[in-house]
């Protein structure tokens, strides 16, 4: 059975939080991986809430360094320090990241004993043998990343026809899982016969942008799709002149891009009351649509 992709949506406000929403925040656990995308005004709250240890953030990945995206991030580095945690904290963003960084760590005073490791990236930053993470700079007023994170096809081992062919458990089984054939007792056994191939998966993350060329082969032929649309049609002409989508531009983005599901984010407090509409409107463009509440999980 593969391993699950699990999502805990901690914040799902856009620039002003409301009495339901907090600051964006979104968690993605993966096998050891616990990577946080984003971390707004409040986030370590959240986890508390969720029942979630932020010790376990392994990675924090930044959209951007507008404040409802980063505030979060001088109190949970704290937390971490007065609990303990020894291992290196990895921080990834947008150019710019480093310095903003740096000013962050001079502004906020804490006692630490982990190391903290920065870097600004775009394309295929991380790679394991199970996934790996990528960044794509989107339209928004600073320098904005959009995220990846894509888990690999797999060669998984057909465990009925190992046991038709009477092959034991051995290091011949490392071999079939590498695509390579085997012989077992003067027989030849053919890797893809004893084989398949499992497809892996991939989650898309939008968080802050205006529309533009880049977005759909970025996130083409996502599992999920996690996009920001922070207006309705009202709003058509703001949200163009503040860079940011609206319910129809990410129905759009979903529908030519191939996406399986879409989850709307970033949705602007003017419309806590009138959900319905931007889903509705979104739904016109894309069926698979969603709204998460805060500490909603996904897991796929």
């Amino acid at each position: 059975m593969a391993d699950k992709i699990k999502i805990t949506f901690l914040g799902t406000a856009a620039s002003i939080p409301t009495a339901k929403r907090n600051h964006t925040g979104i968690l993605l656990d993966y096998k050891g991986e616990h990577i946080l995308f984003d971390c707004g005004e409040g986030i370590q709250r959240q986890f508390r809430k969720a029942r979630i240890n932020p010790g376990k953030i392994t990675r924090l990945l930044i959209s951007h360094w507008h404040g409802d995206h980063v505030l979060g991030i001088p109190g949970l580095m704290q937390t971490l320090a007065l609990s303990g945690y020894n291992k290196n904290f990895y921080v990834y963003g947008p150019k710019g990241t480093k310095k903003l960084m740096k000013k962050m760590l001079e502004l906020f005073v804490f006692a630490k004993e982990y190391s903290i490791k920065v870097e600004e990236v775009s394309g295929k930053f991380l790679e394991t043998e199970d996934f790996y993470l990528e960044a794509k700079s989107m339209t928004h007023r600073v320098p904005c990343n959009a995220y990846n994170f894509v888990i690999k096809d797999k060669l998984r081992i057909d465990k009925k026809k190992l046991v038709k062919a009477k092959i034991p458990s051995s290091p011949l089984i490392s071999k079939l899982k590498k695509g390579k054939n085997i012989s077992y007792k003067g027989k030849k056994y053919l890797a893809k016969n004893l084989t398949y191939s499992e497809k892996g998966k991939k989650i898309s993350i939008i968080m802050d942008t205006g529309m533009n060329n880049k977005i759909i082969p970025f996130v083409k032929n996502s599992n999920l799709l996690i996009c920001e649309s922070s207006f309705g049609e009202d709003m058509k002409k703001f949200a163009k002149e503040r860079y940011h989508l609206i319910a129809s531009q990410t129905g759009e983005i979903a529908k030519k891009s191939k996406s399986e599901k879409l989850i709307l984010i970033h949705i602007s407090s003017r419309y806590e009351k009138e959900f319905k509409s931007i889903l509705n409107q979104a739904k016109k463009e894309f069926k698979e649509v969603f709204i998460p509440k805060d500490l909603d999980i996904i897991e796929m």
